[in-house]
């Protein structure tokens, strides 16, 4: 016998709802931006995007802080950075406080990509959002950022 009231129980199929629809709809999200990531290159997964994009973003660090921000595995982050220097958009040079170790950032070309993709990204939101007004875009905003937050 199930002791949830009425509006418990509504509440909780309303939520189910939104959830599920919250994951369709990130979903939809997340295909429209491995398309951009192919965009950029063909050869170029929505992963290494994430990476060359981090590395613009911090202005470059050793592979083991991109393993550790993105929460892969060393060897993965290897073979992504292979990938992004293969296709000639990331660089390395000695890490100034251990010699050791390697500094990857874009290079000029990488960085010129992800500047044209930036603008083309910026250019799609301001489309997709023309007719939404400047509340529910910071509210949009906001519930992403909220959404986002590490806990």
């Amino acid at each position: 016998m199930s002791s949830a009231t009425p509006l418990q129980s509504q509440q909780s199929r309303s939520r189910t709802e939104g959830i599920d629809s919250i994951q369709r709809e990130l979903t939809a999200f997340s295909r429209r931006a491995r398309a951009m990531a192919s965009q950029i290159h063909p050869g170029l997964t929505l992963v290494s995007y994430a990476i060359l994009d981090h590395l613009r973003e911090c202005g470059g660090c050793r592979g083991t802080d991109l393993a550790t921000h993105f929460l892969l595995d060393k060897s993965t982050v290897s073979r992504q950075i292979a990938t992004l220097e293969k296709l000639g958009l990331v660089e390395r040079s000695p890490d100034p406080e251990d010699q050791r170790g390697q500094i990857i950032r874009p290079s000029d070309h990488g960085a010129e990509l992800l500047r044209a993709a930036a603008e083309q990204r910026r250019q799609a939101f301001l489309g997709r959002l023309a007719d939404w007004s400047d509340e529910d875009v910071e509210h949009f905003a906001v519930l992403l950022e909220r959404y986002n937050a590490e806990r």
